[in-house]
Parts: C-alpha cells; sequence; structure tokens
C-alpha cells in the first residue's frame, strides 16, 4: 500500500469508482440488458482495474526507489516501462 497520503487517497477513489462499475454491471446482468451494453461496462471495468493496477504500482516504485527526481533517469525509464506495458 502506497506510503503518500495523496497517494492512498486517489487509489481508494479508484477502488470506490471501480466498485460502482461492479454493482452497476451486476444491476444490468440481473435485468437481462443486452450483451452490448454489458461487454461495454466489462470493458470499461476491466481498463479501470488496469489503471489501478499501474498507479498502485508506480505508487511502489516510487516508495521503494525514490521519487524520479531523486533517482534520475532509472526510476523515471521504470515508470515509463510500467505505464506502457499496464495500456
Amino acid at each position: 500500500m502506497p506510503n503518500n497520503p495523496e497517494d492512498k487517497k486517489r487509489i481508494l477513489t479508484r477502488v470506490r469508482r471501480i466498485k460502482g462499475q461492479c454493482e452497476a454491471l451486476e444491476r444490468a446482468l440481473e435485468a437481462g440488458s443486452p450483451c452490448a451494453p454489458i461487454l461495454q461496462q466489462i470493458a470499461a471495468t476491466r481498463g479501470a482495474i488496469n489503471g489501478l493496477m499501474a498507479e498502485v504500482l508506480e505508487a511502489h516504485i516510487r516508495d521503494e526507489f525514490g521519487a524520479p527526481d531523486a533517482q534520475g533517469a532509472k526510476t523515471q525509464e521504470l515508470l515509463a516501462l510500467v505505464r506502457s506495458y499496464l495500456k
């Protein structure tokens, strides 16, 4: 878990948003909505979870290796690699 209070707040906000998306998906499934909107909601939720993973991983890298300014190009390069991989 991120040590920075701002990171923690931002990540918890993302989790709550994902929770809302999952609840909306559940309601759509229970209501028997057509497949296309359900698949769209699943894709949106998957994208949100990937964004959450990227943010938590970036916070972990910053916590373990220091801010990109402190460590220079290597940490910045690693963060860019993580961002591109998780897109």
